[in-house]
């Protein structure tokens, strides 16, 4: 898993992107749409970019399509010291 963490959210030119939306789910889970509004990024940039973080079992979604509210998986914060160091250097650059 701290392999994955490490590609998704540094390896790839999304990474920060990536970042910014964990944080926000850390702190508050939302939709795509409240994500899109709150970090000011395009609907269809949240969508890929969570949809990524979906398929490398960072966060998952929780009710119906549209609405389905994101949150980070138990996985997730199993590795959460990993994803605080990778916000810790990604907030160095």
């Amino acid at each position: 898993m701290e392999a994955a963490l490490w590609y998704v959210l540094t390896g790839t030119r999304g990474g920060a992107n990536r970042v910014r939306l964990l944080r926000a789910i850390d702190e508050r889970p939302r939709n795509a749409n409240q994500l899109a509004e709150d970090l000011e990024l395009d609907y269809k940039t949240v969508r890929h970019h969570l949809d990524v973080l979906m398929d490398n079992g960072v966060v998952e979604s929780s009710g119906d399509d549209y609405g389905a509210i994101y949150l980070p998986t138990p996985r997730a914060r199993q590795h959460w010291e990993t994803i605080e160091t990778i916000m810790e250097q990604t907030d160095d650059t």
